[in-house]
């Protein structure tokens, strides 16, 4: 059996270390970092989400704002929120919650995000000095935990083959580019699949590390990987179980029971790469205060 990646236990050192430069700003620079959550409509899941990261702020002592519109809010009026936003030096961070409602554009509402305060690296000039290697912007908060997770595993993608499974945005683009990066715990060779890609299993089966970011539950099973692969599953995947209490229960992208003891390293579903997540948003909101007021470090 694969050895557990425990997202939890990494997450919780992060942290740890985010609340430390919290502290920091507070007592030798008297800023308090800020990081303002939009949500456009009373979307459950998104409720659940945006509470997460309001907790999470008032653990480590950053400034949370919850803004919440009504889900027939205007593109202008939630336009005119960011504007108000990039505006406010209490705010360093600014999160708008995916996905807003249909008649809402995201790509122009991310346009209208400030840089400097995108946490989530998803303006054009984030994801550009991401693919460029520069250090002065934002890496997008789950590839960026994936990155965190291998690292402090002990896992070095140099020189290994890794196989992305998911060409999006908000995943395995950034995924892919963050590895083929010339730096310390890159420097991989990266194949990208997708639902085009023919034959899957002739790329997975020759992979040492595969992150699976595909959307599909158990996609990944054990006839596609070989002995001793390291498994990073992103996905989150709700299906039917009669047998749970709430109807349903939770999986990710890979066939956890039948890949785990092929593997080296896994991460289950939940309790892997999540974790990481809203640790990393808490990470960018602290950088993203330091940037606004020219610390170089701490």
């Amino acid at each position: 059996m694969g050895k557990d990646i425990d997202g939890k236990k990494i997450a919780v050192e992060v942290n740890a270390e985010t609340g430390i430069a919290v502290a920091e700003l507070k007592s030798e620079y008297n800023l308090t970092p800020g990081l303002a959550v939009v949500l456009v409509g009373e979307d459950p899941a998104s409720q659940v989400y945006v509470n997460m990261k309001a907790k999470k702020c008032l653990e480590l002592g950053i400034f949370s704002d919850k803004r919440v519109l009504d889900k027939n809010a205007t593109q202008d009026e939630l336009i005119a929120l960011i504007e108000e936003l990039n505006h406010d030096p209490k705010i360093n961070g600014i999160l708008v919650q995916s996905p807003p409602p249909a008649h809402i554009d995201e790509a122009a509402v991310v346009a209208a995000i400030n840089p400097k305060k995108d946490v989530d690296c998803f303006h054009a000039e984030n994801v550009g000095k991401m693919l460029l290697g520069e250090d002065d912007g934002f890496l997008p908060c789950t590839p960026h935990g994936v990155m965190v997770l291998l690292e402090r595993s002990g896992v070095d993608p140099s020189g290994k083959n890794v196989v992305v499974l998911g060409r999006s945005n908000i995943v395995g683009k950034p995924m892919m580019s963050l590895l083929v990066q010339k730096a310390k715990g890159a420097n991989a060779t990266v194949t990208v699949c997708h639902s085009r890609t023919k034959n899957i299993e002739e790329y997975t089966r020759r992979a040492d590390i595969i992150i699976a970011a595909i959307g599909k539950p158990e996609f990944l099973t054990a006839d596609m990987v070989k002995e001793g692969v390291v498994v990073i599953d992103v996905g989150i995947n709700r299906v039917e179980d009669e047998s749970a209490k709430r109807g349903y229960k939770l999986v990710g992208d890979v066939d956890y029971a039948g890949v785990a003891p092929k593997s080296e390293f896994i991460t289950p579903v939940p309790g892997g790469v999540g974790p990481m997540t809203i640790a990393m948003l808490m990470h960018n909101t602290v950088k993203a205060c330091r940037i606004q007021n020219s610390i170089k470090s701490l």
